[in-house]
């Protein structure tokens, strides 16, 4: 595992972090609300994804889908009235995918005081071509130290998550060998 991107492979266009980084807002009204009263956690999530796929889209140049979300922490609760902020960006990418993290803050409309962190996810987004084929995506560039940090943490979450693939499916065959069906 690298601590840093490598260089392009041949013609493998490469994107400053900066290129597709972006902020949706919104304002939480009680349409968004849960049996409690506070903004419903899918409403944060539908927001996440949404900032995370024009992230995807911006980077990749087309389209591109979700293929999983991990480590969506909610910190504290949102209210109706809060305006949210959902910033994202593109952390890390690999042949066709591409590792966006996002994070939630949220202040109230009517005051003046600075957003605070309500939230936080890493997605992983495939980008496709028309027939929803696999294609090639720009290598992003961290620019920042913070953005080198994102970089090497994103190299852990995917070999973690490949880990986990894998362990998931070697137990699978394991079972199914063993004539255990589930």
């Amino acid at each position: 595992m690298t601590d840093q991107p490598q260089p392009p492979e041949g013609d493998v266009p490469v994107k400053p972090t900066s290129a597709s980084r972006t902020t949706l807002s919104h304002i939480m009204t009680s349409h968004d609300t849960n049996l409690l009263g506070t903004v419903h956690g899918g409403v944060i999530m539908k927001l996440v994804d949404d900032a995370a796929g024009a992230v995807a889209g911006r980077h990749s140049g087309g389209p591109a889908v979700t293929a999983s979300m991990d480590e969506m922490v909610f910190l504290e609760p949102v209210r109706v009235g809060d305006l949210v902020h959902v910033r994202a960006q593109v952390n890390w990418t690999g042949r066709s995918s591409m590792e966006v993290g996002v994070r939630v803050m949220a202040e109230r409309w009517n005051e003046s005081t600075p957003a605070q962190q309500v939230g936080s996810a890493y997605l992983v987004f495939a980008a496709v071509d028309e027939e929803g084929k696999p294609r090639r995506v720009p290598e992003v560039v961290p620019e920042t130290e913070r953005d080198k940090r994102r970089y090497q943490e994103a190299q852990i979450r995917r070999t973690h998550r490949l880990a986990r693939r894998r362990a998931i499916k070697e137990l699978r065959e394991r079972r199914a060998a063993e004539g255990i069906d589930d």
